[in-house]
């Protein structure tokens, strides 16, 4: 399976940091042999939670994104030394959750560029729908999710793993992620029970 190899394949990487070579040539060998996965997940997250970040001002396409994530990731990896696959891809969702965030702020202190008609038309919509007030609450939910939990809710439902890949990445099987899963939206429900439409 492509997953099961890709997964070895970054693990092989993980150990070769560990050993008495370049760490720089490693890690940049590995982000390039996982490049494809983090467009997927760049893609998902941005399209899932941060949907406003791709339309008018700034129009963010995954592309754009997976360049400045990679980028964070080199530099992190100068110092961040993950031994698994799991702590690997909780950095990288880390990361790309921080450069969506900051992406968001930014946009959120920009002025809005005044227009000669502009009584014409409704005011904007508050350009921080990825930060809204239910949006803040959605995501700080998740992150006070039980470990378990949280990371396969984040696999799953965020990244877009299927069962099997996110069972590859946790090193648990299928069963043990639609556990965990269940659990996860059992107490997200219960947490945001008040966002509800009445």
């Amino acid at each position: 399976m492509v997953t099961e190899q890709t997964t070895a394949v970054v693990q092989r990487y993980l150990e070769a940091l560990d050993g008495n070579q370049p760490a720089e040539p490693i890690v940049r060998a590995l982000l390039d042999r996982s490049v494809r996965r983090f467009q997927m997940l760049c893609g998902n997250l941005l399209y899932r939670e941060y949907r406003r970040l791709t339309q008018p001002p700034l129009n963010l396409e995954p592309d754009e994104m997976l360049s400045a994530v990679v980028e964070r990731l080199l530099k992190a990896m100068r110092s961040a030394r993950p031994r698994t696959v799991r702590q690997f891809f909780a950095l990288v969702n880390q990361h790309m959750r921080w450069e969506l965030n900051d992406l968001a702020r930014r946009l959120d202190h920009q002025p809005v560029a005044a227009q000669m008609s502009e009584w014409l038309v409704p005011a904007p919509e508050s350009s921080g729908s990825a930060l809204s007030p239910e949006g803040r609450r959605m995501l700080e939910a998740i992150d006070s999710l039980p470990e378990e939990e949280r990371e396969v809710f984040e696999l799953v439902r965020v990244q877009g793993l299927s069962h099997p890949e996110a069972a590859g990445v946790l090193g648990v099987s299928p069963k043990t992620v639609q556990r965990r899963l269940n659990r996860s939206l059992l107490l997200l429900a219960k947490e945001l029970d008040h966002l509800r439409p009445s």
